[in-house]
């Protein structure tokens, strides 16, 4: 029996357990060994999809079920198996042939299986590619496999802004439209979120009501901030997630993960 057991920790990755240096910061991984080591339970919450984390999943001594894709779905990497996977309404690939012709500027990720099919490629998306260190099948729409675990359209954010209204406009019931950063517009199934996700994940669980903390630097993670018993974050998060309440600590690079853990140590 530990300090820090029914309690569970959820991290969102990029810009908050993993720095923009491509590492997680040592402060992170001894905070981490500590709080499993009390009985804590850790994972991640991350807009990656499998095939994008699958490679990094190691970094961090993960022992619950990931949240993967935004909230489309839930893995065990350690039983090696999906437990959760939701998928885009079948009326996707026309719906975004509509947006892309519609809106000309803007790149379109779609994501099948473990592939990822691109149509229209911009700046963007070749760094988003070149960030999560994988390739992908550049195609026309309709030549993109189904179904869809989600989709990602790429541009400046107020292009994004307008792809975001057009979508609720034109396929209302649909979708979940959410930033994952200011580049990033990414689509789920209506109602799959992180923060949708990780509350499935704390049933699975059994963490009870008040037993659960989040931390995350950007809009896709206001949902699951929201149910955190306190909800933290970076200090370079958007001003969003600021707006929404969030407690800010220090900057990703010097280990977020820390801070947390001296504070529930405090607490607990």
């Amino acid at each position: 029996m530990g300090k820090f057991d029914g309690l569970l920790l959820v991290s969102d990755f990029d810009d908050t357990l993993y720095a923009p240096d491509c590492r997680i910061p040592q402060a992170n991984l001894d905070a981490l060994r500590y709080w499993i080591g009390e009985g804590g339970r850790f994972t991640v919450a991350t807009g990656r999809a499998h095939r994008t984390f699958a490679a990094y999943a190691h970094l961090a001594p993960i022992n619950a079920p990931v949240v993967l894709s935004n909230g489309a779905a839930i893995y065990d990497f350690q039983a090696d198996r999906m437990l959760v996977q939701t998928l885009l309404d079948q009326r996707a690939p026309r719906d975004f042939a509509r947006l892309m012709e519609a809106m000309p500027a803007l790149a379109l990720e779609a994501y099948h299986g473990e592939d990822i099919y691109v149509y229209r490629p911009n700046p963007i998306t070749d760094a988003h590619m070149k960030k999560v260190g994988t390739g992908y099948t550049q195609c026309s729409i309709p030549e993109i496999p189904t179904p869809w675990s989600k989709a990602i359209v790429q541009q400046e954010y107020d292009v994004l802004l307008q792809a975001r209204a057009w979508l609720e406009a034109n396929c209302p019931g649909r979708y979940e439209a959410i930033f994952s950063n200011r580049y990033y517009l990414e689509i789920t199934h209506l109602g799959c979120t992180k923060g949708g996700m990780v509350r499935r994940l704390c049933q699975m669980l059994n963490i009870r009501p008040g037993g659960l903390y989040c931390v995350g630097d950007n809009q896709n993670d206001i949902p699951m901030l929201a149910l955190s018993a306190i909800p933290f974050a970076p200090s370079n998060c958007a001003q969003e997630v600021r707006d929404a309440g969030a407690e800010i600590l220090c900057h990703c690079t010097e280990g977020v993960i820390a801070p947390i853990v001296e504070r529930l140590d405090k607490l607990y």
